[in-house]
């Protein structure tokens, strides 16, 4: 998109949209367990997956292929070769620098994991032989489940409650695990302990993609797409178009009401063509996105019933579950590529006093701070009625430069830098300028800087810019400090008016009491 200044009828408000809105992009931050993650943490994940029964397990690698996993480790299922929680990261050595191709996860929870080299390695619950290595003991370490899949390059991964499938790239599946609704498609309901290849119904044909349901498996076998929720399924047609059937207790089918469908029934999204569906086996909710873009979801939402799809202001599936599943998982194991696209917010806060691109400066102290004419009058309302097209140079003398340079710092960033003890001259400018959120950010780092020796000036300075907040907060600090904040220069030099007005109010109070 090319560079073009906001037309000059843009206002403030608009503006401020726009920036809100550039920050709206997908990051795993959005997942509740992540909150136990650094920033700095953060912007090393390339890949991760949200599991477990209330989203408190997670597995992710970095970008120099390392892999950790926190949380609470139910059923060893976290593969650090023990069952104690953590809320700190743990290196996986067994998996890091092997590229992880896709993962899926059962309710054990038990986790089956593919590596771009066609690898699958297993661990977590196996009390049904979901790991297929033979037994029902749990795995608490990653190991490669190599039966009947040697010289096999897995590709595509699926996991039901208790139950593993697996897609070879010359279209062939293999399951194993319990089976006692028939979900291994083995021919019985007898368990299955090792990979075993389904034949039968998918005999001679290619498949092309798989999926799992609680205690149900699919399989795709011509162009088009199948996603499992907890006990109900969606297809994805190549014309674009929502199948759905199965249960419908919370409206995850979107048909409108909460009756059982045992039979495919169209969903209807809009107008537009869906290009992608979601849903997972350990929620009851389901998403859609569009070819315009557009993100649904339906099913259960944070506790709601939403029987029809509901237009969301997300711009990924992935963000459904990540804000209305429950538990808040992942769907899909998340690719996360790495950003070095500068959102709008970001472009503007690198342009703060540049004097490369600036058309105007400002002359304080005898310093320049070097701004944009264009981005002032969007952002403030003073300079729309005093800024002229001519302007390059501006001397202003009524505030120092820390105080003025942190005022056109606000108008790029919506943050103040700047010492509580300066934030008064600040907090001078934003009254005079009526810019009431500069105001409130202002009384916020003052609040943060009292102390016994400054607590009257800062209640003189809330008084006379009528901060009534501030003016609160400093009278109460005051009178629980009354002792030393009386014995101060401050109180000594303090106006009169104010200081009869600051009797009266803490002997209300009782302040003076014995």
């Amino acid at each position: 998109m090319e560079d073009e200044p906001p037309p000059q009828g843009v206002s403030a408000k608009a503006l401020e949209a726009t920036l809100l809105s550039a920050l709206k992009m997908l990051d795993v931050g959005k997942w509740p367990i992540f909150s136990l993650c650094s920033p700095e943490e953060l912007k090393l994940i390339r890949q991760a997956c949200v599991f477990g029964s209330a989203g408190n397990e997670v597995l992710y690698a970095t970008e120099n292929d390392e892999v950790f996993v926190l949380g609470m480790n139910c059923s060893g299922c976290l593969g650090t070769g023990d069952m104690q929680s953590t809320i700190e990261p743990r290196r996986l050595d067994s998996l890091c620098g092997k590229k992880i191709a896709c993962l899926s996860y059962g309710s054990g929870p038990h986790v089956v994991l593919a590596t771009e080299e066609g690898e699958v390695y297993t661990w977590g619950h196996n009390a049904y032989s979901q790991l297929g290595n033979g037994t029902t003991n749990h795995g608490f370490i990653p190991c490669q489940v190599s039966t009947n899949l040697v010289n096999k390059k897995v590709i595509e991964v699926a996991c039901g409650s208790h139950h593993s499938m697996v897609l070879t790239s010359d279209g062939e599946v293999y399951t194993w695990g319990y089976n006692n609704s028939g979900q291994v498609g083995s021919g019985s309901t007898a368990n299955q302990p090792i990979p075993r290849r389904v034949t039968s119904c998918l005999q001679n044909k290619i498949v092309i993609n798989i999926a799992c349901g609680q205690m149900c498996s699919m399989a795709v076998v011509e162009n088009g797409e199948v996603a499992c929720g907890y006990a109900h399924t969606l297809v994805l047609t190549d014309e674009g178009q929502i199948y759905a059937w199965g249960a419908n207790s919370y409206g995850q089918l979107g048909t409108g009401n909460k009756s059982n469908q045992s039979y495919p029934t169209t969903v209807i999204v809009d107008k537009d063509r869906v290009i992608e569906i979601a849903a997972c086996h350990s929620a009851h909710t389901s998403a859609a996105k569009t070819q315009s873009g557009q993100v649904y979801m339906w099913g259960q939402c944070r506790g709601q019933s939403v029987t029809f799809p509901h237009l969301t202001h997300f711009a990924c599936t992935d963000d459904v579950f990540a804000c209305f599943a429950t538990p808040a998982v992942m769907w899909r194991l998340l690719s996360v590529e790495p950003d070095d696209h500068l959102t709008v917010a970001q472009s503007l806060k690198k342009e703060f006093d540049n004097p490369e691109t600036a058309d105007l400066k400002f002359l304080v102290d005898g310093k320049y701070i070097h701004v944009h004419k264009v981005l002032l009058k969007i952002r403030c309302e003073h300079f729309r009625s005093i800024l002229n097209n001519d302007d390059e140079i501006i001397e202003m003398s009524e505030f120092s430069y820390p105080v003025y340079r942190a005022f056109l710092e606000y108008l790029y960033t919506d943050n103040i830098r700047l010492p509580p003890e300066d934030a008064i001259g600040l907090l001078d400018l934003a009254t005079l300028y009526r810019e009431n959120r500069l105001k409130k950010l202002c009384q916020q780092t003052i609040k943060q800087g009292i102390c016994e020796e400054n607590a009257i000036a800062l209640l003189s300075a809330a008084v006379k810019y009528e901060a009534q907040d501030l003016e609160e907060f400093c009278f109460r600090f005051c009178i629980n400090h009354l002792t030393v904040v009386t014995q101060t220069q401050g109180f000594a030099e303090m106006d009169h008016d104010l200081l009869k007005n600051f009797i009266s109010k803490a002997s209300r109070v009782g302040a003076f009491r014995n």
